[in-house]
C-alpha cells in the first residue's frame, strides 16, 4: 500500500476523466501504524457488536440510529433538516421540505437495503434498487434513479472546463463496477475487512457511477457490507456523523488518494472514524439503559395510569416527538385521557412541550433526543 498506484487520467478530447487502478488483486499492508489502528478499531467495533446484543428491544434504537446517519449523510451533501424536523409530518415542517423528503428516501433506502442482504447479496442490484428509493420524487428524481450513469459527470465546478474532479468515462462504469464487486466478495485475495470497507468506500465514490446520490449511496454501503460479513450482527454503526463532523478531511483524504495516491492517509482516517464512533456508539446505548431505568422508575408512580404510559415510552424510543392524537392511536384511550396522560409525562420531566400552542401541542422526548 506504501507504493499504491492510484490510476491516471484520460483524454477524452476536451476533458481528462480519472480512471482508477482495480480493486480485486493481491494488497500487502506493512505499516505498522496501520497495523495497530486496524487492530483497535476490530476490538471496538467487536465491542459495539456484542454490546448490542444485550439491549432489550434494541430495534427500537436502532431505527433512531438510521435516522441519525439519514440526517448526518443527508446534510454532507447540502440539505439543512435536523434530526427534531424528521419525526414531524411533511406538512408541519418548516423548513425545505425537499431536504425532508430526502433524509426520509435514505431511511427507506436503509431499511430495505438491510431487508433485502437477507436474500439479495451486496450487487450492483441491490445498489440500483437502493438508489432507485434514494431519489424517488427528490430534486434528484431526474437523473436516472436505479441506473449507472451513461454521460460523464463531474465534482464542483459549474462545468466540466473547470470542475474540481471527473470521475470515470460512463464507458467504463460497467467494467469497474465489476470489479468493485468482485473484489467486495472474493476471498482469493484476503483482505481485512475494515481496509476492505474502506477501499470499496474510495473507489465507489471515485468512480461515482451515479448522476446523484452517490455519496449518500457510498455512505450506507459501509453499514451494508459490515452486516453482510458478519462483523456486526444488527446495523448499530454509522459513520456519517464522524465524516459530517470533518467533512474537510473527509473530502481532503478521499481526494488525496486518486490525486497522491496517499491511500494510508484514508485509511487512517476511515479507521480512526470507525474507532471513534464505535466508542459513542457503545456510550449512547449505556446512555439509553440508565435512561430506561430513571424513566420506568418515574412511571411507576402513575398507578393505574402506568401502562398506558409505558405504551407511549415505547413509542418514543422510535420516535421521540408526540401529541394527543398519536397518544389516543397508540394507547386507545380517549381524547381526554390522552391530554391527562400527557400532561403527567410532562409533570415527571419525560417530555417538554416545544410548539407553545394551545391546541395540538407537540411533546419531545429530549432527554432521549440529546443522546443522538
Amino acid at each position: 500500500m506504501n507504493n499504491f498506484n492510484p490510476g491516471g487520467y484520460i483524454n477524452q478530447g476536451h476533458y481528462k476523466s480519472f480512471l482508477p487502478t482495480v480493486l480485486n488483486r493481491q494488497w500487502q499492508i506493512t505499516d505498522m501504524e496501520l497495523i495497530g489502528l486496524l487492530s483497535q478499531a476490530d476490538r471496538e467495533l467487536g465491542r459495539l457488536d456484542m454490546y448490542s446484543e444485550y439491549i432489550p428491544n434494541i430495534d427500537l434504537f436502532i431505527h433512531m440510529h438510521t435516522v441519525k446517519e439519514a440526517t448526518q449523510s443527508s446534510r454532507i451533501e447540502g440539505t439543512q433538516t435536523n434530526i427534531e424536523e424528521v419525526f414531524l409530518d411533511k406538512q408541519d415542517v418548516t423548513s425545505s421540505k425537499d431536504d425532508w423528503q430526502e433524509v426520509q428516501n435514505y431511511i427507506q433506502a436503509m431499511n430495505q437495503a438491510i431487508a433485502k442482504l437477507k436474500q439479495l447479496p451486496i450487487s450492483s442490484r441491490l445498489i440500483r434498487d437502493t438508489h432507485a428509493i434514494l431519489l424517488q420524487g427528490v430534486r434528484g428524481r431526474h437523473k436516472l434513479p436505479g441506473e449507472f450513469r451513461s454521460s460523464q459527470n463531474w465534482i464542483g465546478g459549474a462545468s466540466i472546463s473547470d470542475a474540481k474532479f471527473i470521475p470515470p468515462h460512463p464507458g467504463e462504469i460497467g467494467r469497474l463496477m465489476s470489479d468493485w464487486e468482485t473484489f467486495c466478495h472474493d476471498q482469493t485475495y484476503f483482505v481485512p475487512d475494515l481496509i476492505k470497507v474502506a477501499l470499496l468506500h474510495y473507489q465507489f465514490e471515485t468512480i461515482h457511477p451515479f448522476l446523484d446520490g452517490n455519496g449518500r449511496i457510498g455512505r450506507l454501503l459501509i453499514t451494508l457490507y459490515l452486516v453482510e460479513r458478519g462483523l456486526l450482527k444488527r446495523p448499530v454503526l454509522y459513520l456519517s456523523d464522524f465524516f459530517e463532523r470533518n467533512r474537510t478531511l473527509y473530502y481532503d483524504n478521499l481526494g488525496a488518494v486518486s490525486n497522491k495516491g496517499d491511500l494510508k492517509q484514508w485509511l487512517k482516517f476511515f479507521l480512526v472514524g470507525v474507532l471513534e464512533t464505535s466508542r459513542a456508539s457503545i456510550n449512547t446505548f449505556d446512555n439509553i439503559l440508565k435512561l430506561q431505568a430513571e424513566v420506568d422508575a418515574k412511571l411507576q408512580t402513575l398507578g393505574s395510569r402506568t401502562a398506558n404510559a409505558l405504551k407511549i415510552v415505547e413509542y418514543l424510543y422510535t420516535k421521540p416527538i408526540i401529541n394527543a392524537a398519536k397518544v389516543v392511536d397508540v394507547t386507545q384511550v380517549t381524547s381526554p385521557t390522552a391530554y391527562t396522560l400527557l400532561h403527567e409525562l410532562e409533570n415527571l420531566g419525560i417530555l417538554h412541550e416545544v410548539s407553545g400552542a394551545k391546541r395540538k401541542r407537540v411533546y419531545v422526548f429530549k432527554d432521549y433526543l440529546s443522546l443522538f
